[in-house]
């Protein structure tokens, strides 16, 4: 073991004697590092940044230390006095309803908030004009104050200072919203915001029995201390309450979730730029040590044991990593100081930018290990080619794999990258998919690259002399073939995905989706109401198809006995146990489902509380014939028993529900109806006509316009893409890089062989014929891949995990071989140019 620190440091000192040349041949290297490495940098320090922002920012995000939340009831007496005696509480009531201009000429659909004089306990309530917010709510003669958001003013058509209808209640609008700080703990709203206070919703009429109304007591704790054991103690003292409790250092949970696997998406795209680089890594490494041969023949010559010369060129290599990841690591510090200037307002940003160590020595190490695994292999082979082929001019091209040690090293390096990738990931089963997707489109890819040289190999011969030379480089020994469709290959196929998934989610939305859903869903209409209600729609839309159902809010609290909250639940089905669910019974099967398991229960039936559960939902819930569940339905735990599965079309948009229940189970129970009007005739002029109608007759009744929702949903998803599409730009930079840099290391053979036939009578003009159609048929062969890999993988997600027809796009085709014939023949012509203008002795000498 002595001789090895000896040998470390000579090579060493040799390595930083070498390096006095400059970094001539590694600036594609340098970039390709830098780019993968900065990509993941800034993704986990901005993704680091919010999340922090969420954590330390909780009391302002929630508006008080701990929020109970109730649906369709107000606390008890009991409860109130509980909720008291923790601290200073504050009441907020939301729901959803109509608002309307007093001539009854538009209407819109509004996000009621009513709030009472402690609100907001934690942050700061903004509006413009500033004035304290009881006395912009207060009532002033006949009408009671609002403050609405700008996009209901836009869509109404108001100014400050007019007035509008909220069911029974008259607001005069006093100003509009500029900052709610517990905005993000209440979630997403689909409409515009309007704040009144308590007196005014009491006025409007708008809750009712049965009515979709949400209650959040928030809480200024006298000790903060105690909150962690309060959710437990207020379930124990109110087991048959049914709040849904959350403090503040889980004060926006669905965000926290999403800003998180947003995060570690970007991550994966950002480590599959820094693998793609890593072919860049070998190209780059591969040609210097071409270009180092007589070098490294003189070492072997002077008697440099193997390793000595190895270790030598690996340290140089390292060396050099280590630049391209500081500038990746600065790129990644100064993201969160750049991005978070333009996130403000939107999401919670610190209100201190900091740098972040652990995502930036996460990306370090990525950054590392890639280096590591992709420059073994070609110094595996630097060290076995002797020192009297070196001086002959042989290059390192080598179809032989190095000895086992490298072999070996290379793949430690690469499991240790995955298994890095896979425990920093929130979700591991779907890195693990990621990487191994990765993995197989790598073998895919070397397998395309040889079945394009196999048959240009055996296609027949041509009378051009310059395809037939670009075809004969094409499958010729050191061929650009392999280093071409890797480099390219993946990051075209990674952005035709994601283009199609966009594509056919796109298509969904505003086609078939669109055109399956109802025109309208009506809510919250109460049972005196359905016979009126019922005559208007058949006199707007005399051919439309209406459906009602009864409708209730329950939350989930058990299954089998087991509190839901003390469970292992898959991602997939979270969704379905955060808040309050929409239930309803039924004495028959709903038309639009189909029993996969069980048997539905007789129309008279009268035994146990049963339930109907959507078979996804349960699938992902591990749940069989036979559990029970309990649910909080009006304060009282109700525990029925499962009768059977069932198949519900989400994508219809038409009335489902997760759990339907036995009617039994809610005889006598207040509740509301829901109601939908389909009618794919009416006109946009007719469905705003159904709108002002149903509206000005029955202003307690709240109409949702679903194409309305659907534009909504559908701008979501565009901004969505374009961020997911500019992150994968980055993957596709690194192929250009990649590319370049494949080209520039075959450039001293092209160069012998440009010269070769320049003096054997090949004018300059045959030569760019021959070297253009050698990349467009190494282009039109990537595209091809590109559409294929791509294709199949948009159609797993689209039909298989989001459940929706998928169809190929000719558009994306079209632009994707249009992207690879660019690349391909811009960056090869560019290079060769250069390549053709060489004076033919220099270059003969060295043959």
């Amino acid at each position: 073991m002595r001789p090895a620190f000896p040998r470390l440091s000579i090579s060493f000192r040799l390595a930083l004697r070498e390096m006095r040349g400059g970094l001539a041949g590694f600036y594609i290297f340098l970039a390709c590092i830098a780019l993968g490495t900065g990509a993941i940098a800034a993704v986990n320090s901005v993704s680091r940044a919010i999340t922090g922002a969420i954590a330390s920012q909780g009391q302002e995000i929630l508006a008080g230390d701990i929020r109970f939340e109730l649906n369709n009831r107000e606390a008890t007496d009991q409860e109130r006095a509980f909720l008291t005696s923790l601290g200073k509480v504050s009441l907020s009531t939301s729901l959803r309803s109509m608002a309307r201009k007093p001539d009854g000429s538009e209407q819109a659909l509004v996000e009621v908030k009513a709030v009472d004089d402690a609100y907001p306990l934690y942050g700061s309530f903004g509006a413009e004009p500033s004035a304290p917010l009881p006395d912009l709510l207060g009532k002033q003669g006949e009408t009671f104050g609002a403050l609405a958001a700008p996009l209901l003013l836009e869509r109404l058509g108001l100014k400050d200072g007019d007035q509008l209808l909220l069911g029974n209640a008259r607001l005069t609008l006093r100003g509009t919203i500029t900052a709610e700080p517990d905005a993000l703990s209440d979630g997403f709203g689909f409409a515009p915001r309007l704040i009144v206070n308590r007196e005014a919703l009491a006025a409007s009429g708008l809750i009712t029995t049965g009515s979709l109304v949400e209650h959040a007591y928030k809480v200024r704790l006298d000790d903060p201390a105690v909150r962690s054991t309060l959710a437990a103690r207020a379930n124990r003292e109110f087991p048959s309450a049914g709040w849904s409790v959350r403090t503040s250092d889980r004060a926006a949970p669905s965000l926290t979730e999403n800003v998180d696997r947003f995060s570690q998406f970007l991550t994966l795209v950002g480590l599959t730029a820094l693998i793609v680089g890593g072919v860049g890594v070998a190209n780059a490494v591969r040609a210097f040590l071409d270009a180092k041969r007589t070098t490294i023949a003189t070492f072997k010559c002077l008697g440099a044991p193997a390793s000595v010369v190895t270790m030598i060129y690996l340290i140089q290599i390292m060396l050099l990593a280590v630049i391209g990841i500081l500038i990746g690591l600065v790129i990644g510090a100064v993201s969160p100081f750049v991005a978070l200037q333009f996130l403000e307002g939107v999401l919670p940003v610190p209100k201190e930018v900091t740098f972040y160590p652990s995502a930036l020595a996460l990306a370090a190490l990525f950054g590392i290990l890639i280096t590591f695994a992709f420059a073994v292999l070609p110094l595996g082979h630097a060290r076995e080619v002797p020192a009297t082929a070196l001086f002959r001019e042989q290059s390192f091209d080598n179809t032989r794999l190095p000895s086992w040690p490298y072999l070996l090293a290379a793949g430690l390096a690469l499991a240790a990258l995955a298994a890095l990738a896979i425990v920093s990931a929130e979700e591991r089963f779907i890195a693990s998919v990621f990487l191994a997707a990765v993995a197989g489109a790598f073998v895919l890819l070397r397998l395309v690259a040889a079945l394009i040289a196999a048959l240009a190999k055996r296609s027949p011969r041509v009378n051009s002399p310059a395809l037939r030379l670009a075809i004969g480089n094409i499958h010729r020994p050191g061929a650009l073939t392999p280093s071409v469709v890797l480099s390219l290959g993946l990051g075209l196929a990674l952005l035709v995905t994601l283009a199609l998934i966009d594509g056919n989610m796109r298509r969904q939305l505003t086609g078939s989706i669109a055109q399956q859903a109802p025109n309208f869903f009506f809510v919250d209409i109460q049972g005196p109401e359905r016979e009126g209600f019922v005559n208007i729609l058949k006199q707007q839309a005399p051919e439309g198809a209406i459906t009602q159902v009864p409708m209730l809010r329950g939350r989930i609290l058990a299954f089998n006995g087991q509190d839901v909250t003390q469970m292992n639940v898959p991602p997939a089905g979270r969704w379905v146990l955060r808040g309050d669910r929409g239930i309803t019974y039924e004495e028959k099967l709903p038309s639009n489902s189909a029993l996969t398991a069980g048997q539905w229960w007789a129309a008279d039936y009268t035994g146990e509380p049963l339930v109907s559960f959507s078979a996804e939902e349960a699938g992902e819930l591990g749940l069989k014939i036979g559990d029970t569940v309990t649910v909080n339905v009006l304060g009282r735990n109700i525990t029925a028993r499962i009768a059977n599965f069932r198949k519900v079309q989400w994508e219809s948009l038409s009335i489902n529900f997760v759990m339907v229940f036995s009617p039994n189970t809610f005889r006598g129970a207040p509740h509301a109806w829901l109601a939908t009007l389909s009618d794919p005739k009416a006109t946009a002029q007719q469905e705003a006509s159904i709108l002002r109608a149903v509206t000005n007759a029955y202003p307690t009744i709240t109409s949702v316009r679903v194409k309305d929702a659907i534009d909504i949903v559908d701008q979501l998803v565009g901004q969505l893409a374009a961020a997911i599409r500019a992150a994968a730009a980055v993957a596709l930079i690194a192929s250009v890089l990649v590319l370049a840099g494949a080209l520039a290391a075959g450039n001293r053979a092209r160069t012998h062989d440009a010269v070769i036939l320049k003096t054997l009578g090949g004018t300059r003009s045959m030569l760019m014929r021959a070297f253009s159609y050698e990349y467009m048929i190494l282009g039109t062969a990537t595209a091809l891949f590109a559409l294929l890999a791509g294709g199949l993988s948009a159609w797993f997600v689209v039909s298989r995990i989001m459940r929706l027809q998928s169809v190929f796009l000719p558009d994306i085709a079209v632009l994707t071989l249009a992207v690879s014939l660019v690349l391909t023949v811009g960056i090869g012509l560019a290079g060769t140019w250069r390549i053709l203008g060489q004076k033919a002795a220099p270059v003969l000498r060295e043959l």
